[in-house]
């Protein structure tokens, strides 16, 4: 296997420079299921952003072979010395399934791939949860100029999928989303411990009667029903998943600068 992975970016992931060499690494988008909905709105705004980058997208499905296909191809057209393409997961968190199908199919092409982190925790993952959260009236709009105005919910759940690691990995951005709300936020999985049902009872515990449920997702990681399943089986409202944000192509964007950076 001649793919390897980055440390996490975290905060401080790097724009992409505006000039870029001819064998500069191909970006690969790889999204759970299949290269369609968000994770193509996603790839297409990614390359009008960025049209210095040649911008691939594969759909992980239940092999990954497109993955494979995608860096293979990027590789012929790349010196053998290089990295022929820094993979970017179109994902706010680990995902057993989505990391296990990338990894495999890095050592099933044989190319020289650089892996990026997920794409959280960070601050614009925080300001797009915020942002869906106010376009389904559950959150203010404008923190500033509206800050008199009682909020629409006393407390929001951030809801994530790939079990207990992922909702740790999400602690950083219920943090950061708290700050913008100024509201109590807690993590929770949608598949697994802690779950929805617990972090809706700790809120009630503490007075919270209002609760909106914030999918901290892209949208394919899950079923499209689970989380306003969930959101109502605790009496909850619920915020549309992140989907094809333009802070989230910024984010894949920035992920693969911050490769180029480091190299």
């Amino acid at each position: 296997m001649r793919g390897r992975a980055t440390r996490p970016s975290g905060r401080h992931r790097r724009p992409v420079p505006s000039q870029l060499p001819p064998e500069a690494p191909a970006l690969v988008l790889a999204a759970p299921g299949d290269a369609s909905g968000p994770a193509a709105e996603l790839a297409s705004m990614v390359r009008v952003d960025n049209p210095q980058i040649e911008v691939r997208l594969a759909g992980l499905g239940g092999d990954a072979k497109e993955l494979t296909s995608e860096l293979e191809a990027a590789a012929r057209t790349r010196p053998a010395d290089g990295v022929a393409a820094i993979v970017v997961p179109l994902l706010t968190g680990p995902n057993p399934v989505a990391d296990r199908l990338i990894a495999g199919a890095v050592a099933e092409s044989g190319v020289a791939v650089t892996v990026t982190s997920h794409l959280g925790p960070h601050p614009l993952l925080a300001e797009a949860l915020h942002i869906r959260l106010a376009d389904k009236g559950l959150a203010r709009a404008d923190r500033m100029r509206l800050l008199n105005i009682s909020s629409p919910v006393d407390a929001v759940i951030l809801a994530t999928v790939g079990g207990e690691n992922a909702a740790v990995e999400a602690q950083p951005t219920a943090v950061l989303l708290a700050s913008r709300l100024t509201l109590p936020v807690l993590v929770a999985s949608l598949d697994g411990p802690p779950t929805v049902a617990d972090a809706a009872e700790r809120l009630r515990g503490v007075g919270a009667e209002r609760i909106a449920l914030s999918p901290c997702l892209i949208g394919p990681e899950a079923d499209p029903g689970l989380a306003p399943a969930t959101a109502a089986a605790v009496g909850a409202q619920c915020a549309d998943p992140l989907g094809a944000h333009g802070l989230i192509a910024d984010l894949a964007a920035r992920a693969y600068g911050s490769v180029l950076a480091e190299d």
